[in-house]
């Protein structure tokens, strides 16, 4: 019986993945959702019967993995680099100029693919099968997605014509209609709206539950095809071709363009029809076609010489400010906002719109109750581009004197454009603060992630990070996904944290221009913490690199009096406010100053920090002529760059593990 099961087993999975190609990429469908869920309940009951022919390709496995508490860091396979803009038909034609000069004037042609607004994403396969998803991330290293990506049914689970491993970067997207039903129910639930297709796709591929990404019909359009990190084929074209053959939903809007002119057409016309289609474009992506000519034509720092993202211009409106209100956001900047008599915005009806800062309000000459024109800049955010007509009555903006959110002391530092409220326990802040207390640099509290940190501050658990030294096993064992043991090990976590060093402690009260470096300057120069909170802005600037600005940050935030009361807290929790210098005279690497640049092969940047100045050696951040050496790794960038223009010895991972064994 069992080869018989097996046999029609896999006939209900090929039948139910040729309606999921039909459905979802090619929009064809053949039969109806009651006729696809009788298949899939048919499938299910039968592996639910033999789990030995359970497969993880299996469409049963759409929705199969459990919530999780955070996401992994994934390095990728290379560079998912971001595109230089093209604003104007000028620009695309200086692009266009450049390319022809670096190719020497070979004849090239142009791939010119519409530029869907969502989220980047790799999906790796192994023997056929779907194994791991990727975001973007900072295009060096993203998050892995692998469980919410299988909930999205135009990612193909297996390729049974791909044996060897390959990889698909594509788009993650919300079409409109999805985007609109999502917000309607986040309505009913009275919850806020998302502002925008891209937003609610970047949240759905990024919760720690994949039934809810499930719930959300998101949509991934494939645009490149991989093989160890590089192209497969020799042409972009003919990776999308390759791509659509092997089941992959390709953005059938695309064009070989064999002249400029071609390219300008493609991007014009569609500029005009974007409204017709069912998902948010905001441009068009412009590819050299040959893989050799990409090659030749390389990178900057940021983006290739070989590709670029035609931008539309951005959609416009006429309407009134009806008042300007203030956000404090989670660094605590306030940031004014105009409050608008409603009006629609390419589709989208606009009732806020971003001012940035009171120097952006003068700069406009806006007053509440004038005419604005607003725009949905890159068709996402709206903001105010200039006043159309004054308003009779007119009224003049005047930011808060106190935080708008807890009422404690805003400043704003001479030279700079953002006003901010300094208590690390603002509301508005708290979870950013959290987050940034509890980081591996700073106090290193392994398990504190972004999905209970939010649990902690929204279920009024915490409201100050010092709340976290009361944590005990049982509040945290009651929480969404933590068991006893994963609480245990957190307030053991917490517990270990009230040993860091003085430097780090100052590091984690998150005062502006205080990061790790200055912290330590700081410890070294004083001592004490108390010593640090009482000097005035002259004294704090005999530490060194303490300046104007950097002096005057610390000197506000301990005379403020919620953060006055925070540091009396952490003083009860037993943490470290004394700091006995460690000074180590003559260490193979005194004297030197060294900068790290790319990704080291056995060593972290952390790691390899640490030991330059265990040594006696100092590390910069910034090259200059004072720099003794570059350490470069794999991927440096500028630093690299500016080394050599400098004429700045450079130096690999293994030369520095020489010199720190004494070998100068």
């Amino acid at each position: 019986m069992k080869p018989k099961r097996s046999s029609e087993v896999e006939a209900l999975r090929a039948e139910l993945r040729r309606h999921e190609h039909l459905y979802y990429v090619l929009d064809q469908p053949e039969i109806s959702d009651a006729e696809y869920d009788a298949l899939m309940n048919q499938l299910k009951v039968l592996e639910a019967k033999h789990p030995e022919l359970a497969t993880p390709d299996s469409p049963t496995q759409r929705v199969g993995g459990k919530p999780r508490e955070g996401f992994v860091k994934v390095e990728h396979s290379s560079r998912m680099l971001s595109l230089d803009n093209a604003l104007s038909e000028d620009e695309l034609r200086a692009f266009d100029a450049r390319v022809r000069d670096l190719l020497g004037g070979a004849a090239m042609r142009y791939v010119a693919e519409l530029k869907l607004d969502g989220l980047s994403m790799a999906a790796h396969y192994r023997d056929g099968v779907f194994v791991q998803a990727v975001t973007r991330g900072d295009g060096r290293v993203g998050e892995e997605v692998t469980e919410n990506a299988r909930t999205i049914r135009s990612l193909p689970l297996s390729v049974p014509s791909a044996k060897a491993p390959f990889e698909v970067r594509g788009e993650t997207v919300m079409n409109r209609r999805a985007f609109e039903l999502l917000n309607a129910s986040r309505d009913a639930q009275s919850l806020s709206r998302f502002a925008n297709p891209r937003n609610a796709a970047a949240g759905s591929l990024r919760v720690l539950d994949p039934a809810i990404t499930a719930s959300r019909r998101l949509d991934f359009y494939a645009y490149f095809l991989l093989e160890e990190g590089r192209p497969k084929f020799a042409t972009q074209w003919e990776s999308l071709e390759a791509l659509a053959a092997m089941g992959f939903k390709v953005n059938p809007q695309r064009k070989l363009c064999k002249s400029l002119e071609e390219l300008l057409e493609f991007c014009a016309s569609w500029e005009g029809k974007r409204e017709q289609l069912p998902y948010e474009i905001d441009g068009v992506v412009v590819k050299v076609d040959s893989v050799a000519q990409q090659e030749q034509l390389g990178y900057t720092a940021k983006a290739p010489r070989w590709a670029i993202a035609y931008k539309y211009a951005a959609r416009q409106a006429v309407t009134i400010v009806e008042d300007i209100l203030v956000q404090v956001g989670r660094t605590g900047a306030l940031t004014p906002v105009a409050a608008l008599k409603p009006v629609e915005v390419g589709g989208v009806t606009v009732s806020r719109a971003t001012l940035h800062n009171e120097d952006e309000i003068d700069r406009l000459g806006l007053r509440i109750g004038d005419s604005v024109v607003i725009e949905r800049s890159g068709d996402v955010i709206p903001k105010v581009v200039r006043v159309h007509t004054q308003g009779s009555p007119r009224r003049r903006f005047h930011m808060p004197k106190r935080c708008p959110v807890c009422g404690g002391k805003i400043v704003r530092e001479e030279g700079e454009a953002a006003t901010r409220c300094i208590n690390i326990n603002c509301p508005a802040r708290l979870k950013e603060s959290i987050l940034h207390f509890s980081a591996r640099p700073v106090m290193n509290i392994d398990g504190l992630g972004d999905a209970l940190v939010e649990q902690l501050v929204d279920k009024k658990l915490v409201s100050s990070v010092a709340d976290l030294y009361d944590l005990t096993v049982d509040q945290l064992a009651g929480l969404e996904r933590m068991g006893k043991l994963s609480a245990a090990n957190l307030v053991k976590n917490i517990d270990k944290s009230r040993q860091n060093p003085l430097p780090r402690v100052l590091h984690s009260l998150g005062i502006r221009f205080v990061g790790e470096r200055t912290a330590t300057f700081l410890a070294e120069a004083f001592g004490e913490l108390d010593r640090i909170a009482a000097a005035s802005p002259n004294e704090l600037q005999l530490a060194e690199e303490v300046g104007p600005k950097v002096a005057q940050s610390v000197y506000d935030f301990f005379h403020e009096e919620s953060n006055q009361k925070l540091v009396e807290r952490l003083r009860s929790a037993g943490l470290q406010f004394t700091y006995k210098v460690k000074r180590k005279a003559g260490g193979p690497l005194a004297g030197l100053t060294f900068v790290l640049t790319g990704t080291l092969p056995g060593l972290t940047r952390e790691d390899a920090k640490a030991r330059i100045e265990a040594a006696s050696g100092k590390v910069a951040s910034a090259v200059s002529r004072k720099t003794s050496y570059v350490v470069a790794g794999e991927d440096a960038g500028s630093k690299l760059d500016k080394a050599r223009t400098l004429d700045v010895p450079v130096i690999d991972e293994a030369r520095l593990l020489e010199m720190l064994d004494g070998g100068r």
